[in-house]
């Protein structure tokens, strides 16, 4: 979690550094909301400027205001999701060290910290705060002063690159010293970090929405490495300090207006609106002029594919929600076997993987943790890993062998809901690439199934359009409901498990997702009267049998007292004559259905929470990027 970014430029002293940092934090606080701090450093000063609050970045930004900071040349900033002692003025981010002079803020873990803090207080180092993140500031304060003694001179890179050394766990590290202020350096170790490439100015960041207001002209950073920029150079290495040359620089494909809310109350009903656009711009520039679909970002063989015999889905929350649908659309389509795995489970579990394996792990963010490991034991076990995923430069679809991005743009609302229609769009562009090279499907069939897709961004479109007024009323009467129950089958079990997570995470209401064949074997136990329930309808078109059992499970609900919402297909006569409130829907396919069935849950999710006065953009315990195990 966490957000981080640093800034390098003029050698004069401005008020560029503190305004880059702010307004860095601000476009990064989904990352955590804890505490939010800053240093900086110009020549002439004797100890970093540090300034840091608990609570939201405004605090922090009221009370510089009420007190200002100095002018400087470089700067870092921080917003903290705690995973190392409360959220706290004290525990807040920048920590300095001993003598003042080195700042440094930190995303991750450090797992040896207590016995490095123990070392240290032996030595009389003494510690205000209870965060991992201060031993480091002590450590690194030490190596420089001993490199100081060594040379004559100070080395702020050299002394990062010996305590990253040091470390064990997970982190990224920047670090600012007022005896060299022309200079940020940061490292990485399996955390996120990328440089912004600027004129005159160069920028860090835990992502590239920390600078992308500066430039859309980014690097990449891998495992291992650490960074010294100044405002005219950028130097890369290892952790032994060998030079490294070949890192990948890239241009980020959206704008800083993209990152803003451009008159919507909240990210997150801006970004359910803009569901419509994530998928039709997943679907961009993936056919040939023949109609057939290529995938530029696959760089594996088409042969490789027609080896494949299992597909192993690796994804977490969400994320696995898209990967479930992915199963039944690519097990119809190709014919082959998918399984689906949370990731925090998959290498715990001794899992089957072969060469003729595909992992295909599916990350909005491309840090994710929990992913990032699945896919390293993946790829040890000589399995093919695709990465699906919404982030350029981050890690997972660096150490994979093959992305697909989603380019649904940047979704600050921590709760994910454009990402989750594009990942299964793309996962369905997957699925028929295969049936392409596997031959298990006519040409023709791919086409009208492209076809359908095409039409989906209109689809869910009418779903906005025609659907509001009435979610927001079922969300009144349902207002002081305590628990939900939602089921599904077929497509739309995995939509139900969405809509229940939704719920969770933004409304703080206890909500179970469940199969609705499932209901008899144990969870009709918890309907009572007035009980809300939430059923996804398949259409009656094609798998009436399907349709059947479902309006059969809303007759034992409501023959229970249940209040019963039902998401259907427009004219359903069952859904109407069975449920007490209809979300209809439009036509379309049954596989395809889910990016349209999705959509007045996630809508009902934010009219629910923001009916009770709760931020639906920063949900309490919640980071948007969860790059800690």
């Amino acid at each position: 979690m966490c957000g981080i970014v640093g800034f390098a430029g003029n050698k004069t002293a401005c008020g560029k550094p503190l305004e880059v940092c702010m307004q860095g934090l601000k476009r990064l606080e989904y990352r955590g909301y804890d505490s939010a701090g800053v240093a900086l450093a110009a020549a002439g000063m004797d100890t970093v400027a540090v300034r840091k609050k608990s609570g939201r970045l405004a605090n922090l930004a009221a009370d510089i205001e009420r007190s200002p900071m100095p002018d400087a040349t470089v700067g870092i900033g921080h917003t903290r999701w705690a995973t190392n002692g409360e959220p706290s003025d004290v525990n807040a981010h920048p920590h300095t060290s001993q003598d003042g002079k080195i700042a440094i803020i930190h995303n991750g873990i450090i797992e040896n910290a207590e016995t490095l803090r123990l070392d240290l207080q032996t030595e009389g180092y003494t510690f205000l705060s209870a965060t991992d993140t201060e031993v480091a500031a002590k450590l690194l304060g030490k190596i420089a002063n001993t490199i100081i003694e060594e040379t004559g001179k100070p080395d702020l890179f050299e002394a990062l690159r010996r305590m990253a050394r040091m470390l064990t766990g997970a982190f990224t590290i920047l670090a600012v010293d007022v005896r060299q202020p022309d200079i940020v350096v940061g490292a990485r170790h399996d955390s996120p970090l990328v440089v912004g490439l600027g004129d005159g100015e160069n920028f860090l960041g835990s992502d590239v929405a920390a600078f992308v207001a500066y430039t859309k002209e980014a690097m990449e950073l891998d495992q291992d490495q650490a960074v010294c920029i100044s405002g005219d150079t950028v130097t890369v290495t290892d952790f032994d300090g060998n030079p490294v040359t070949d890192s990948k620089r890239f241009t980020v494909d959206w704008d800083a207006s993209a990152s803003e809310k451009g008159g919507w109350d909240s990210f997150m009903d801006k970004e359910i609106h803009e569901e419509p656009a994530a998928v039709h711009n997943t679907l961009l520039g993936r056919f040939n002029e023949d109609g057939e679909i290529k995938l530029d970002e696959l760089h594996i063989d088409p042969e490789v594919f027609k080896q494949i015999d299992k597909i192993i889905v690796v994804a977490c929350g969400t994320a696995s929600y898209a990967g479930m649908v992915a199963k039944y659309a690519i097990e119809h389509w190709v014919r082959i076997p998918v399984e689906v795995e949370l990731a925090h489970e998959f290498r715990y579990r001794d899992p089957i993987l072969t060469p003729r394996t595909l992992v295909v792990a599916i990350s909005q963010s491309g840090e994710t943790m929990d992913t990032l490991m699945a896919v390293r034991h993946a790829r040890e076990q000589g399995s093919r890993v695709l990465a699906i995923c919404n982030t350029q430069g981050s890690t997972i679809p660096r150490e994979s062998d093959a992305v697909l991005y989603t380019h649904a743009g940047p979704e600050i609302a921590v709760a994910s809901t454009k990402a989750f229609v594009a990942q299964i769009v793309a996962a369905y562009l997957l699925g028929l690439y295969f049936a392409q090279v596997k031959n298990t499907l006519y040409r023709d069939e791919i086409h009208q199934i492209l076809d359908q897709l095409k039409a989906m961004p209109e689809k869910i479109q009418w779903v906005l359009d025609n659907d509001v007024e009435p979610i927001e009323e079922a969300a009144k009467k349902l207002l002081d409901a305590k628990s939900f129950l939602f089921l599904g089958r077929h497509v739309g079990y995995p939509v139900a498990m969405e809509g229940a997570l939704k719920l969770k995470e933004i409304a703080y209401t206890f909500t179970e997702g469940f199969a609705a064949g499932e209901l008899k074997h144990g969870p009709i136990a918890l309907v009572e009267p007035g009980e809300p329930v939430v059923i996804i309808v398949p259409s009656s078109r094609g798998r009436n049998v399907l349709h059947n059992k479902v309006i059969s499970a809303i007759e034992e609900v409501k023959a229970r007292g249940a209040f019963t919402v039902v998401v259907a297909e427009v004219g359903d006569p069952d859904a109407e004559k069975y449920a007490d409130v209809v979300f209809w829907r439009p036509e379309c396919a049954t596989l395809l259905s889910p990016l349209v069935d999705v959509v007045p849950l996630h809508l009902f999710a934010f009219d629910l929470a923001k009916l009770k006065g709760y931020d639906v953009d920063k949900p309490r315990n919640l980071a948007k990027s969860v790059t800690v195990e």
